[in-house]
């Protein structure tokens, strides 16, 4: 994004995400209802939201959101609102159509903020890594509350990804950069589409069962080739670097003084 011409606090905005989740939990608490617990997950996610988000826009050197991470708070306020509701409903029955509508807008809204960056000419690497983990946490949300009613393995569909990311402290050739893949996009929209209808309960127990585990299947397989990519590549980085000699691997400043005379010599 450009920041010439923003002169806002960088806290203005993470600030105005967390007010605004606060009115959404009012809002709920007082319409459909929530529980002590609802209203504790969804108030850490807030906090978390803020504090992380202004973090990033002071990394950045980004003095305000801009409109494009503007559509995306609105969306993490929305996740927020869903997650205070999915927690409620460990212990009480919830709205399905207040939940439904809040999953429904915040998917809505996922192509609107690219699409207004793109416009704008405002795309930064922290809008895209913004719009990727507000997905993200929808998913992972989503898949722990149709859990309860289809088996928990349904929660490996969101902790796919936060399992990879641990995995890049132990094996840091995992945080690669990968090429560009439609199907990859196809199976992420795949366990978006899926987990909606689900759990909007538009389908028989069985084909939404059915549904889940196709899910889970086809996120296995990309995880599975993106790894094994990365894989492949690291493995062909380490036999190059075993075949270059060694004094081509170590820059010349390195090279003790009286080993380059002595190769200056022997060139002459």
């Amino acid at each position: 994004m450009s920041i010439g011409t923003m002169t806002a606090r960088p806290a203005r905005g993470p600030l105005a995400g967390l007010v605004a989740h606060l009115v959404l939990s009012t809002a709920l608490a007082a319409t459909t209802g929530l529980t002590g617990n609802g209203w504790v997950a969804g108030i850490a996610y807030a906090i978390a939201l803020y504090v992380l988000l202004r973090t990033g826009l002071e990394r950045a050197g980004m003095r305000a959101l801009g409109a494009a991470n503007a559509v995306t708070l609105g969306r993490a306020v929305l996740v927020g609102g869903v997650t205070a509701l999915v927690v409620t409903s460990f212990s009480q029955s919830i709205s399905l159509p207040v939940l439904v509508t809040l999953v429904g807008v915040a998917l809505a809204l996922d192509g609107v903020d690219g699409q207004v960056a793109r416009r704008t000419g405002t795309t930064s690497p922290l809008g895209a890594r913004f719009d990727m983990e507000i997905d993200a946490f929808l998913i992972l949300v989503l898949s722990v509350y149709v859990g309860s009613t289809y088996g928990w393995w349904t929660i490996a569909i969101g902790a796919f990804r936060y399992v990879f990311v641990a995995a890049m402290w132990a094996a840091p050739w995992l945080n690669g950069a990968l090429p560009p893949k439609f199907s990859r996009k196809v199976v992420a929209a795949l366990q978006g589409v899926v987990l909606v209808v689900v759990t909007a309960n538009l389908l028989p127990h069985g084909l939404s069962f059915a549904a889940l585990a196709v899910a889970l299947i086809t996120l296995t397989w990309s995880f599975g080739r993106d790894i094994a990519w990365l894989r492949r590549t690291e493995l062909a980085r380490r036999t190059t670097a075993a075949r270059t000699p060694l004094t081509r691997r170590i820059p010349a400043a390195r090279i003790p003084s009286q080993r380059r005379r002595r190769t200056a010599s022997a060139n002459a």
